[in-house]
């Protein structure tokens, strides 16, 4: 056979190769997978070649053989696993996929609950953070956990949330576990690899389907002001809240912090658009109607209560942050927010003469800066017309990181 011969990719679960694929593994001249597959299934006359994390030496023995070749995988390898890699090396058209029920289809199954509105998002060889925003925001979850950030790190850090955990691990084998229970419960639990992590809504749990399904991204942003409650007008304005989502550009996967969130319009906004958010005011009545709000649009909402900069300390670390007061406070605030945002911060103000020092802070903290006056007027009716009602200019700076 040519170098260009298919190379059978099969799925594991249970420890076997899926019914009707044993001629495949048995007449494969190579064979590539784990050390533990490769001691289990690999034919004794068959080149072995280890899967390790560095997918370079198995890749290059692939698409150098000029016979059959076998790639022992778990699960659905097309799922989160190596026929990306595989593709990509030796084109689609040589490969043979075979799949097995994925990690994530049985550990639902498991569970006896339906998956076809879960977001799930691998954590291997990334940044766990944007696991975990996607877990505080959406109520159907499943992660694909990495041994650097095991189930207690997700655990840990969901205590407040109100979800239900539960941790599927070494699906398919002897060991099997599935381990139910609330983030205090799990925070402090050891799991075996590999697993995966499901948080849920209790409603989730309870196969209520997500409220908009299919999901997609909201028809329109920067909602009108009576689409809040509000007090006496403090709310961020819809003009002005279009410019600040369109800078901290909020998405599934992001945390935002929402500094002096009033009555909680930009995180309600965020929130919409899919990212987790939390709202921060030393105002509990600001906070009652945040939350109100939030329920109002039916995303979740963490509020905290407490006067910044100090209310920040120990807080999840945000992807963006909107600071929409501060007073005097507001250097300090400026500061503590650009040192911990991973994107960008957006700060508005009314008066003009915080923009140049909100500016210079974010500059001094290695952000790029931008600022832009928004100085809109309104439509209102008069007499046979319309009229221009001004509202207030609002000066709206940004920093983001290069």
């Amino acid at each position: 056979m040519s170098a260009g011969a298919p190379v059978a990719v099969l799925g594991l679960h249970a420890g076997r190769v899926p019914p009707g694929t044993e001629d495949l593994l048995a007449g494969a001249t190579l064979i590539a997978g784990g050390h533990a597959a490769l001691a289990v299934l690999g034919p004794p006359s068959a080149e072995r070649v280890p899967l390790t994390a560095d997918l370079g030496p198995a890749l290059d023995a692939l698409a150098a053989h000029d016979g059959p070749a076998c790639v022992l995988a778990s699960g659905d390898p097309g799922f989160f696993g190596i026929v990306r890699a595989l593709s990509e090396r030796l084109g689609p058209e040589r490969l043979e996929v075979h799949p097995a029920p994925s990690a994530v289809s049985v550990a639902f199954a498991r569970l006896g609950v339906p998956w076809d509105d879960a977001v799930v998002v691998s954590a291997h060889g990334r940044d766990p953070s944007a696991a975990l925003a996607v877990a505080l925001r959406h109520p159907k979850v499943a992660i694909l956990t990495a041994p650097s950030a095991p189930p207690a790190f997700y655990a840990a850090r969901l205590a407040d949330a109100g979800r239900e955990l539960a941790v599927a691990e070494r699906l398919g084998t002897r060991e099997e576990r599935v381990v139910r229970g609330t983030a205090e419960e799990l925070a402090g639990g050891t799991f075996g690899e590999p697993n995966v992590l499901v948080v849920l809504d209790p409603a989730a749990r309870a196969g209520e389907r997500a409220r908009v399904w299919p999901p997609r991204t909201p028809d329109g942003w920067a909602l009108g002001d009576d689409a809040f409650e509000h007090r006496d007008g403090m709310v961020t304005k819809a003009e002005v809240r279009a410019l600040a989502l369109a800078r901290l550009g909020p998405g599934t996967g992001d945390l935002v912090w929402d500094v002096g969130c009033g009555s909680g319009s930009v995180a309600v906004e965020c929130a919409r658009l899919g990212a987790a958010a939390i709202a921060i005011d030393r105002d509990p009545a600001a906070l009652a109607l945040t939350e109100r709000n939030a329920a109002a649009h039916g995303v979740p909402m963490r509020t905290v209560l407490g006067t910044a900069p100090d209310a920040l300390d120990g807080l999840l670390q945000p992807d963006a942050v909107f600071v929409g007061g501060g007073g005097a406070a507001l250097p300090g605030i400026v500061d503590a927010c650009a040192a911990r945002a991973r994107r960008t911060v957006v700060v508005t103000l009314a008066l003009v003469e915080r923009a140049g020092p909100a500016l210079q802070r974010l500059a001094a903290a290695g952000l790029e800066t931008g600022g832009t006056l928004v100085q809109a007027s309104r439509l209102r009716p008069l007499a046979d017309g319309h009229r221009l009602a001004a509202e207030n200019p609002v000066v709206v700076v940004w920093g983001r990181r290069p």
